[in-house]
């Protein structure tokens, strides 16, 4: 695993696709913090971006640091609380692209296998039968040489859940630094995880709504 070394990414600043008076969607790139973490040189994250133009800006969901794509905020606290329970409850509707090592033989299939933390490296998780449980769902999108662009849809939001449900069934994630060897880690410059769709019921006209930033692999 390398050492991590908090660079954020300047350009683009903030990419914002919607806003209205409840919410405000951005794409988020890979490198920047969702929300800061302990350390003062991690101040710089994509909530603490937001406040700087929209003070009353509200984190209602994560994304890993360097997973990129979509996030939604909230603009008041009944729009927060709305769509933090859609959250709790999966009512919300939301997939990743990832471009994986080796080449994904099933068109389709179902990833379900429980997690915890590995409490001897943390913030490393793994496979335990006496985790919590942890259910993906893969679809190919396109065989490479040597690689496969896949769309995952996670049902459960366990942490690195993505990641560690692709190292399970032999593909890990291109730049995956936590879970990748050496190969894996020189493949990309970053992780190959995007969050490409997100769904939502509006939290005031309880329409559904979605948003859509297309991967770069």
């Amino acid at each position: 695993m390398k050492i991590f070394t908090y660079q954020p990414p300047s350009i683009p600043w903030l990419d914002i696709r919607y806003q209205d008076r409840d919410i405000i969607v951005i794409n988020k790139p890979s490198g920047l913090l969702s929300n800061p973490g302990r350390a003062e040189n991690t101040f710089d994250s994509a909530i603490n971006r937001l406040l700087q133009r929209y003070p009353e800006a509200i984190l209602v969901h994560r994304l890993d640091c360097a997973t990129s794509g979509i996030m939604v905020f909230a603009l008041n606290k009944k729009a927060e609380s709305n769509i933090k329970t859609q959250f709790q409850n999966r009512v919300t509707g939301k997939y990743y692209v990832a471009l994986v090592q080796g080449v994904i033989t099933d068109d389709s299939g179902k990833i379900d296998l429980a997690m915890k933390a590995d409490i001897s490296q943390p913030p490393l998780q793994l496979i335990a039968d006496d985790g919590k449980s942890a259910t993906t769902y893969f679809e190919v999108l396109e065989r490479r040489v040597d690689t496969t662009l896949v769309k995952l849809k996670p049902i459960t939001g366990r942490t690195h859940q993505l990641r560690l449900h692709m190292k399970a069934i032999g593909h890990t994630i291109l730049g995956d630094d936590f879970y990748g060897d050496d190969n894996i880690m020189t493949a990309s410059d970053r992780l190959c995880l995007h969050a490409e769709h997100l769904q939502i019921n509006h939290p005031f006209s309880h329409k559904v709504v979605k948003f859509y930033s297309k991967h770069p692999f």
